[in-house]
């Protein structure tokens, strides 16, 4: 490892070794492609996700007003509900409250607008100093993505409270169909607006790479489809402003003091995948397009059975509410999101997670449900799953459907079969 001090935006990094630069170049252009122009200095980097956000964490902590002050009363973090786990995580390790806030009606990701404005009124009041909130325009836990119109109002609403932004954006690249889904980032939205110094871009390429691997044959070395052992690296982006700047000099000084640099392999594989070479885009459009048609029907099989569930546009799972079968529910013993986990468990394997386990009420029945479990039946033979398309290939019509995989259809029938048992059909 080597430390230096004459870093563009300012105080202490640790540099693995030349590569990182290259990482900080591959990120510039990947943001750039996305409407996001970006130089080096605005780029962190560091060994996985969850550590940037814990630096931008404390950093926004340390500087509520971009200059240094320190906090004026305990501080405390605004999550969405759900949300990744990850999220709360941090802010907890930092000591910070964590107040969530429940979702809109047409997707998971960001807080509702209005009850947003209402736990930030309720927090000052509790004493305390709300300072940052964490969303996902991209949302894996429900399966969908933010119109556009309703994150400018979230958007307006953080920035009139005077919180920094942090848009977790690591599922964008997910979308089952790009035509259908538009993603837009909280940070091109208010750089248009000029109040770009209240955001910050995360993203963690773990999901890219695992839907790279799934598209992608094996490489020769670290790249699209082989990743290096350890976690996934992150990748952060502040706003060309001055105080983008000083707050982003903040973040590079935590990491550095955590000694939070990247190995060369890590660092020539994160360059790889955020260059996005033709092989992994085909192959990340593959295993979108698959995973998109897994979802669906497994929407279609969960709604009628009658529960309540966003339809699915992007990444891997949906998020199912079995709330209004409370009644029916409770005279088998499922009073709560464990208990409802526990049940799904048992009969349909692994594919389920309470939304307990999401910062969702623990009392609501509520559970993510993973497309995968679909996948337990037996993809068609003629190219194996870690083949990529071959140009000129048949295109997806003449693809079979995924419940036309053998075994497919028994599994659809044994999902709606087990929640018509579970809930009788009947709300009452």
């Amino acid at each position: 490892m080597m430390r230096r001090t004459d870093q563009a935006g300012g105080g202490p990094e640790l540099l693995a070794v030349p590569s990182v630069a290259a990482v900080r170049e591959a990120a510039c252009a990947y943001w750039h492609r996305r409407g996001l122009p970006t130089d080096p200095p605005q780029v962190a980097v560091a060994p996985g996700a969850p550590l940037l956000l814990l630096a931008v964490l404390a950093a926004a902590a340390g500087a509520p007003d971009g200059g240094g002050e320190g906090l004026r009363a305990p501080g405390s973090v605004l999550l969405p509900h759900p949300c990744p786990p990850w999220h709360a995580a941090q802010a907890r390790l930092l000591g910070r409250t964590v107040h969530t806030v429940p979702v809109p009606a047409e997707c998971g990701g960001v807080p509702d607008p209005f009850t947003l404005l209402e736990a930030v009124r309720r927090s000052r009041e509790a004493g305390e100093f709300p300072h940052a909130l964490v969303l996902s325009v991209a949302d894996d836990i429900t399966g969908t993505a933010v119109p556009p119109e309703l994150l400018h109002e979230v958007c307006e609403a953080a920035v009139a409270e005077g919180l920094l932004i942090v848009s977790d954006e690591t599922w964008r690249d997910s979308s089952h169909d790009p035509h259908d889904t538009v993603v837009v980032s909280p940070a091109e939205m208010l750089t248009e607006a000029g109040r770009a110094d209240h955001v910050v871009v995360l993203a963690g390429l773990g999901a890219t790479d695992e839907v790279a691997a799934e598209g992608s044959g094996p490489g020769s070395g670290p790249g699209p489809g082989e990743a290096p052992p350890g976690p996934s690296p992150g990748i952060a982006r502040f706003a060309a402003t001055e105080r983008g700047r000083t707050f982003g000099a903040r973040v590079h000084h935590l990491l550095a003091e955590l000694g939070a640099g990247l190995s060369g392999p890590a660092a020539a594989a994160a360059a790889t995948t955020l260059r996005e070479p033709p092989e992994l885009l085909s192959g990340r459009a593959e295993a979108a397009r698959v995973h998109g048609e897994l979802a669906r029907a497994l929407h279609r099989a969960v709604t009628a059975a009658g529960a309540v569930c966003r339809p699915p546009h992007l990444g891997r799972h949906l998020y199912v509410d079995l709330d209004p079968f409370r009644p029916r529910l409770a005279a088998r013993g499922v009073t709560d999101a464990a208990r409802l986990e526990a049940e799904l468990v048992r009969r349909l394997g692994p594919y389920a997670q309470g939304g307990h386990r999401f910062g969702d009420d623990p009392g609501e029945l509520r559970v993510r449900l993973a497309a995968d479990l679909l996948s337990g039946a037996a993809r068609p033979t003629g190219r194996g799953r870690g083949e990529p398309v071959a140009a000129g290939a048949a295109g997806p019509a003449a693809r079979p459907l995924p419940q036309e995989w053998p075994g497919a259809a028994e599994t659809l029938a044994q999902v709606q079969s087990v929640l018509v048992d579970l809930t009788d059909g009947s709300c009452q």
